[in-house]
C-alpha cells in the first residue's frame, strides 16, 4: 500500500550526519520524498510502500548516526504526490526555533582510517572530519548548521571537496567543516628562531617533545600545555614554568592495541566501565588509579595515586601520538583560575614566559571548551566537569517552566544554565569568577547560550550570597532576579535528576556557602523538597581562623578545632598569638559547620597538607591516604539542638593525633567515621520523619572512599541513597539545581 507521511523530527539532529543519513536510508528503501532542516529541528515527508516507511522510521531510531539523538515530535498522513526520488532540500528558518547545539565530537574511526592511509588525499592531515565527527560547539557561530555560520566560512571549498559536500551519498555530504589539504586550515610553528608550517610543523613539534621541552598546542576547544609524560624533568620543569606545584596535571594516552588501550593499561587499572568511558564520543579525562609497577613520574600528580587519563580525540593528537609513541602530560593552557586560552595572539602575549614553543592552526576556536572530566564513584561514571564533548548538556526537565529563566551558578567552578519549558542547557566549565578573563568568558558565554538557542531569559537565578561574581552579575541587568540558597540549590540537584522521588533527605557536604543564618554552612541535611527545603541535620560548629584564608591554608582549620576542643596538637606552628586572640574574639573567624574544612583540619594534623597550592588539595591527598588503611572508624555523638541533629567532629581530633596508629589508618577511620555520622542523622531521622529518599550533593561528595562506604554501610539500614548521575556534584552543578529550586518557587506562587 502506498503511503505519503510527513514527519518533525527534533532533537540532536543537526551537525550529526542526518541529513546524509536520511538521504541514504530512504534512497535504500526505495522512497521518494525530501528532507531539510528547519530552525533546529528536520522535516521529512516520505512516499512509497506503507511497509517500507515503517522500516525507515525503526532504523532511524534504533540505529541513528553515531552522535545523533532524533526524537519524532509530530507525524501526519499526506495525499500521495506519486514522488519517486528523494532529495536534501534547502534549509528554512523561519519556523519556531527548536535548537539542540551538538557538541565536539572525537575522531570516527572511519575519518581515522582515511589518516592513516597513505593512498588518501587526506592521509596525515591534522584537520580530516565528516558529518559524523569534528568540532561543533567551539565553531559553530550560529545555527542552522551550515558552512557560513561556522569559523570555516573564510575557507573556500576546493573542487575535490565540493564534489563531497554537495553529493548526498558521501559521507562528507554537508559535513560543515570540511576540508583537506588543499583547502583546508593548516598548522604553523613558531619559537625565537624559527617559524614552520604544515607537516614540517608537526615533525618540529614532535622532536621537541622528545627533547623533553614544552610546546603550546592548539586543539579542539583551546590551547594545551605539552610535554613528554615520562620525562620527570620535563614534568618538574612545566611545574615551574606554570606555577602549578601540586596540582595533578591530565594525560593523553597513544591510542593502542584492539581496544585503544593497551598503553593506558601498562600504567593503570582500567575499569570495564572506565574502558568504556574512556573511548566514548566524549573522550573525557577520567580518573584512574595507577598500578604498582607504572613507571610514569610522581611529580604528574604529587600526593597522589590517581592520574587523569584521555585518548586522542582530534586528528591532530592521533598524528602526535601515534609517533611520540609515548603518554603526554596535556594541560590546559590558562593562567590559574582562569579558562583556557583559544586565541593565538593572547597565548602568545600572556603565555610568553611558560615557553616560546607554540604549534598553531588557523581554524578559528569560535568559544573556548576545557576537556572534561569524570570519576567512576559506586560503578557509576560521574561529571565533575563538563566540557568538551559533554557540553553544552541538555536535558528535560522533571516540569515546565512557565517562562525562561538564565542561572548563574556559583562563584568556584562556574556553569551557567539557560531553561525554557521543559529544557534545560548547562553551559561548558568556565572556572573560577575571580579574574577579569574569567568574568569577561563568563558574561559571553551568557550571551551564547541565549544567541544559540533562540531563547531569551525573562529572569535571572543567583546564590544569595552577594558577593559572587554571578549575584553582582544579576543584580546589574535589567531582569528580574530569584536568589537561592547555596545548599538549597545543591539539594534540589538530586530533586531534579531523581523526579521519581518527592521527599528527600539531602546531605549537602562541601567546602562553605553561605546559610539561612548568615553563617558558613557546609554540613548540611536538609529535609522536602524543591521550594520547601528544612535543615534538620548538621555539624557542631566551629570558627575559621582567618576566614578565606584558611581554604588555602588548612593548618589554621586545624588549630581552630584544636582551641576549641582544648586539644593540644604537637605539630602546631609557633608565632600565632595574634591569631589566637583574633579567634578568642571572634574577629575575622567565621562560624561554620562545612565538612571540606574538616577535611583540611584532618590533613593538617597528620601532616599532609599545611598550605594548599589549588583548591581540594588537602582533602585529595587525605582521600589517596585512605586507600591504604582499614580502620573501621569511630562513632560520634549525635544531639539534638531544636529541630537539628548535630553531629560532634571532637572525638576525631583524639584518633587523628593516635600516632599508635599509622597515618593511613587514621585517614580511613576519619572517612569512615563521617560516613558512620550521615547515616546515623539518617537513621535518627527517618525515626522521627517518617519515609524519605537520601541524596549526597556538595563537592565533598567527589570523593570516591567516602561514598562508597557508605553505600556499604547503608546496606543494614535499608536506606535509598541518590548521587547525581548527569550533573557535577561540586559547584559546577549549582546552575543545575538553582533552575530546579527557581522553579518549584514559580509553580508555588
Amino acid at each position: 500500500m502506498q503511503q505519503r507521511r510527513e514527519f518533525i523530527i527534533k532533537g540532536r539532529v543537526q551537525g550529526v550526519g542526518m541529513r546524509p543519513f536520511i538521504y541514504q536510508l530512504a534512497t535504500g528503501l526505495q522512497l521518494g520524498g525530501w528532507v531539510r532542516n528547519l530552525n533546529g529541528s528536520v522535516q521529512l515527508q516520505l512516499e512509497g510502500d506503507q511497509q517500507a516507511i515503517h522500516r525507515f522510521v525503526q532504523l532511524l531510531k534504533n540505529a541513528p548516526p553515531l552522535t545523533a539523538h532524533p526524537v519524532f515530535v509530530d507525524e501526519q498522513l499526506l495525499e500521495p504526490t506519486h514522488e519517486t526520488g528523494f532529495r536534501i532540500r534547502s534549509s528554512r528558518t523561519t519556523t519556531e526555533a527548536d535548537i539542540h547545539v551538538p557538541p565536539d565530537y572525537f575522531l570516527c574511526p572511519d575519518c581515522l582510517r582515511e589518516l592513516n592511509a597513505p593512498g588518501d588525499r587526506r592521509y596525515a592531515y591534522p584537520f580530516i572530519n565528516c558529518a559524523s565527527c569534528g568540532p561543533r560547539y567551539t565553531l559553530i557561530r550560529q545555527l542552522p548548521y551550515d558552512r557560513p555560520n561556522t569559523g570555516m566560512a573564510d575557507f573556500p571549498l576546493c573542487p575535490a571537496c565540493h564534489s563531497e559536500y554537495t553529493d548526498p551519498m558521501q559521507r562528507r555530504f554537508h559535513a560543515e567543516p570540511v576540508a583537506c589539504p588543499e583547502c583546508g586550515p593548516q598548522l604553523s610553528f613558531e619559537n625565537l628562531n624559527q617559524s614552520q608550517q604544515g607537516s614540517q610543523a608537526l615533525q618540529t613539534t614532535l622532536e621537541l617533545l622528545q627533547l623533553g621541552e614544552l610546546v603550546l598546542i592548539k586543539g579542539i576547544g583551546g590551547y594545551h600545555l605539552c610535554c613528554d609524560a615520562t620525562n620527570s624533568e620535563a614534568v618538574e620543569h612545566l611545574r615551574q614554568r606554570k606555577q602549578r606545584p601540586h596540582k595533578p596535571l591530565a594525560l593523553m594516552f597513544p591510542s593502542v592495541g584492539d581496544d585503544e588501550l593497551d598503553a593506558v593499561r601498562a600504567e593503570l587499572h582500567v575499569e570495564a566501565t572506565e574502558a568504556a568511558v574512556l573511548r566514548s564520543p566524549a573522550r573525557p579525562i577520567v580518573l584512574l588509579r595507577k598500578r604498582p609497577d607504572s613507571r610514569l613520574p610522581g611529580l604528574l600528580a604529587p600526593g597522589m595515586q590517581e592520574l587523569g587519563v584521555m585518548l586522542p580525540y582530534s586528528p591532530l593528537h592521533y598524528l602526535l601520538l601515534a609517533r611520540l609513541e609515548r603518554p603526554i602530560v596535556a594541560t590546559s593552557a590558562n593562567l590559574p583560575g582562569e579558562p583556557v586560552l583559544t586565541d593565538a595572539g593572547e597565548v602568545n602575549r600572556r603565555l610568553a614566559d611558560v615557553t616560546p614553543n607554540r604549534l598553531h592552526h588557523n581554524r578559528p576556536i569560535v568559544r573556548p571548551a576545557d576537556d572534561p572530566l569524570v570519576r567512576l564513584i559506586q560503578q557509576r561514571i560521574r561529571p565533575l566537569r563538563l566540557g568538551r564533548g559533554t557540553a553544552p548538556l541538555e536535558l528535560e526537565l522533571p516540569q515546565p517552566l512557565p517562562r525562561p529563566l538564565l542561572a548563574c551558578g556559583g562563584h568556584m567552578k562556574n556553569s551557567v544554565a539557560l531553561a525554557w519549558e521543559q529544557r534545560i542547557v548547562i553551559s561548558p566549565h568556565v572556572g573560577d569568577l575571580d579574574s577579569p578573563r574569567s568574568r569577561e568568558t563568563y558574561a559571553r558565554t551568557i550571551a551564547d547560550l541565549q544567541q544559540l538557542y533562540a531563547v531569551q531569559a525573562t529572569s535571572l537565578v543567583c546564590d544569595h550570597h552577594r558577593g559572587y561574581f554571578g549575584s553582582q552579575w544579576a543584580a546589574a541587568q535589567p531582569l528580574p532576579t530569584c536568589p537561592v540558597w547555596h545548599h538549597h540549590a545543591h539539594a534540589a540537584v538530586l530533586a531534579g535528576e531523581y523526579p521519581q522521588e518527592s521527599r528527600w533527605l539531602v546531605f549537602t557536604w562541601d567546602g562553605v556557602g553561605l546559610g539561612e543564618d548568615s553563617t558558613l554552612w557546609g554540613g548540611e541535611a536538609l529535609l522536602g523538597r524543591p521550594g520547601d527545603w528544612q535543615r534538620v541535620g548538621s555539624w557542631q560548629p566551629f570558627r575559621l581562623p582567618g576566614a578565606e584564608r584558611a581554604a588555602r591554608e588548612p593548618w589554621r582549620t586545624a588549630l581552630g578545632v584544636c582551641w576549641q576542643s582544648d586539644t593540644r596538637w604537637p605539630g602546631a606552628p609557633a608565632g600565632v598569638d595574634l591569631l589566637y586572640g583574633a579567634w578568642q574574639k571572634g574577629l575575622n573567624s567565621p562560624l561554620t559547620s562545612a565538612v571540606g574544612r574538616l577535611f583540611d583540619a584532618a590533613a593538617a594534623l597528620l601532616g599532609l597538607c599545611q598550605r594548599a597550592s589549588f583548591e581540594g588539595q588537602a582533602p585529595m591527598w587525605l582521600e589517596q591516604l585512605a586507600w591504604q588503611g582499614e580502620h573501621p572508624g569511630i562513632e560520634l555523638p549525635l544531639v539534638a539542638e531544636g529541630p537539628v541533629w548535630r553531629s560532634d567532629w571532637m572525638p576525631l581530633l583524639a584518633m587523628l593525633l593516635d600516632e599508635s596508629l599509622s597515618t593511613a589508618d587514621r585517614a580511613h577511620a576519619f572517612h569512615a567515621s563521617l560516613a558512620r555520622a550521615l547515616l546515623a542523622q539518617a537513621s535518627e531521622l527517618k525515626q522521627q520523619h517518617g519515609d524519605f529518599a537520601i541524596g549526597l550533593s556538595g563537592g565533598v561528595f567527589q570523593n570516591r572512599l567516602l561514598c562508597e562506604l557508605i553505600m556499604q554501610q547503608s546496606q543494614k539500614f535499608g536506606l535509598r541513597i541518590y548521587l547525581p548521575q548527569q550533573v557535577p556534584v561540586n559547584d559546577a552543578g549549582l546552575c543545575y539545581g538553582q533552575i530546579i529550586e527557581a522553579r518549584a518557587r514559580l509553580q508555588s506562587q
